[in-house]
């Protein structure tokens, strides 16, 4: 961001935005989609958020990384329980959810279908 990084509202929201897939950008930037944060009745910072899609890759990345290895390599149930944590957090309603998870977890779209369908019934 080309704004004031040190400004105390810009320091305490820049993990969450980071944590986003988010970018900061000085307020006079934004664009129409753009999130303008104010504070003490001044905009202080505008939050441009990532596609859908973009946060579903981002998802996917930090999953592998706190598993320390590639979601394809997971144990079945390992791979229906990264789905159900993906369903939470509402994966499948992204354009392609489901195909972009599929090839993640090295499983074909019928099986994600699958195992949707068995925490559902659960």
């Amino acid at each position: 961001m080309t704004g004031d990084t040190d400004d105390p509202f810009v320091s305490a929201v820049k993990p969450l935005v980071d944590a986003m897939g988010g970018e900061l950008l000085p307020p006079g930037q934004a664009g129409p989609d753009d999130v303008v944060l104010s504070w003490a009745g001044a905009d202080v910072v505008a939050v441009r958020l990532p596609q859908l899609a973009e946060s579903l890759d981002r998802i996917l990345a930090t999953m592998e990384r706190e598993r320390g290895r590639p979601l394809s390599e997971l144990d079945r149930r390992a791979k229906q329980e990264v789905v159900r944590v993906l369903e939470a957090r509402g994966a499948f309603f992204v354009r392609h959810g489901v195909e972009t998870v599929a090839t993640a977890l090295g499983v074909s779209r019928f099986t994600v279908y699958n195992y949707l369908n068995r925490e559902r019934q659960a």
